[in-house]
């Protein structure tokens, strides 16, 4: 397929399920937080506007997680299947982590989130927000043991090789490796922003219709502050983060600038805009600022950036593709930052609701989180390349021996069952957030019979909720 081997279809087909997958926990962790903040705020100000988003996210999150899960069940069967030297070499570790990860935050999760879902005035007031932050913290559970796992591989440390296999001897190490810190603040911190980006469009389609009710106007607010407030704080975690990354994966950071060698005595210019040629060693039409490359990279106008051609070729991560996908991210989060920003502006003008092109920008800027997001997981796992364990395990040694026309096979079969299935599911979600949130939503429950008109509990007999039945028929 494409005239690719079976080790590169395996990562491709890798690549397709985990982007795929990555998109529903995002919006999974900051909904969840979100309806946590709404039930909260509503429990103290009684402000009715809160319970009635409440009501409308939490329908869009009980879709999302049932996403989630399936599509995350996929990826840890890959491991097996595709990945065997992977499991087999490296098993002893992220076995026991993605273990953790079920018994702390998937029972947690699962545990509450029937009270969560159908437990309104069904019991106490108290009990059902315990329920809605106990589900909130499953997320961020789960978020702390997956990237736990992932930044191992990134930053190895805490073990030894024994019969050719991992065998840990310090958890604490393990687990609170050198990169974990700064990748689990980075992803949180992203997921909370994707997800106010999808609020924010949310309501800025429904505001561009000329639906104005409170709720509308509340969910723009509240995801607008949230822009503007997170997404400086998530371009100062970049930067330490990327910091962290020049000191234990400095190949990763070349390839990201698309930095090939270092004349003597000069500092490192950023490469805003070039076309690195892995073949050629250099990057073609380059357009650059000179020192700015070592002032964000080493916080100096002296110090150098490693270069790539310091790293064997066989070492050297993609950087036509790393290149690209980091300015991706990084230029997404600059319009973000713009966006709030803008929208504090439009706040003092008293216009933050009736500017139509602010609207738009937003409405635009609605799956921004989530790309950016995707950018920036190309761009950390392509550029550990070419290990799985960086400095440990060589991909090329964790594949599964499958032939090229078996991989062909499993990944068309993935496109497909994908496209249809989750491809229905967003259809879905996107009804659900059309509908836009009722007013008075939850206020008391209303056990209809038949004949009688009820809005029901279950998540996806909500889009069909307002169509009343013909008379005399049930």
């Amino acid at each position: 397929m494409f005239g690719l081997d079976a080790f590169h279809l395996a990562r491709l087909q890798f690549a397709f399920t985990v982007s795929f997958h990555i998109l529903f926990p995002a919006i999974t962790i900051g909904l969840a937080s979100f309806l946590a903040v709404l039930e909260g705020l509503w429990l103290k100000t009684k402000n009715e506007t809160y319970r009635d988003l409440y009501h409308f996210w939490v329908k869009a999150f009980a879709v999302n997680f049932g996403m989630g899960v399936v599509s995350g069940l996929v990826m840890a069967y890959e491991f097996g299947t595709n990945w065997s030297g992977f499991s087999q070499f490296a098993g002893s570790i992220t076995g026991p982590m993605l273990t953790y990860e079920v018994l702390t935050a998937f029972f947690l999760e699962a545990g509450f989130l029937g009270v969560m879902l159908f437990g309104w005035n069904r019991v106490g007031r108290g009990l059902h927000f315990f329920a809605t932050c106990m589900v909130a913290l499953g997320t961020i559970l789960s978020t702390f043991w997956i990237l736990a796992s992932n930044s191992w591989m990134q930053t190895p440390q805490g073990y030894s090789i024994q019969n050719g296999v991992v065998v840990p001897e310090s958890w604490m190490q393990i687990i609170f490796n050198p990169s974990f810190p700064f990748r689990l603040l980075h992803m949180s911190t992203a997921a909370f922003l994707a997800t106010a980006f999808f609020v924010g469009a949310s309501a800025a389609w429904h505001l561009l219709r000329g639906n104005k009710t409170p709720a509308v106007k509340k969910m723009l607010s509240m995801s607008l502050w949230m822009a503007l407030i997170v997404s400086p704080i998530q371009a100062f975690l970049g930067d330490a983060h990327g910091l962290n990354t020049l000191e234990h994966q400095p190949a990763k950071i070349a390839a990201i600038e698309g930095h090939w060698e270092n004349p003597p005595g000069e500092a490192t210019p950023l490469i805003l805009f070039g076309i690195p040629d892995m073949e050629q060693e250099k990057t073609k039409y380059a357009v650059e600022i000179p020192y700015l490359g070592s002032l964000i990279l080493t916080h100096s106008l002296e110090k150098q950036v490693p270069a790539l051609k310091t790293f064997p070729k066989e070492d050297r991560p993609n950087s036509t593709i790393v290149f690209w996908s980091f300015r991706v991210m990084a230029g997404l989060g600059m319009l973000m930052i713009l966006l709030g920003v803008t929208s504090l502006w439009l706040r003092y003008k008293k216009r933050l609701y009736d500017s139509r092109p602010f609207l738009w920008f937003t409405l635009l800027m609605g799956p921004s989180g989530l790309l950016a997001m995707v950018a920036g997981w190309f761009t950390t796992e392509i550029g550990r390349q070419p290990w799985v364990v960086y400095g440990v395990l060589r991909t090329r040694d964790a594949v599964s021996p499958h032939s090229a026309l078996q991989m062909t096979f499993s990944l068309i079969a993935f496109i497909v069952i994908y496209a249809s299935v989750f491809g229905i599911g967003y259809v879905y979600l996107i009804r659900l957030i059309k509908k836009g949130p009722v007013e008075g939503e939850g206020k008391e429950e209303i056990h209809g019979g038949p004949g009688q008109h009820h809005t029901p509990s279950r998540p996806l007999s909500a889009v069909d909720a307002s169509k009343k039945k013909p008379e005399g028929k049930e």
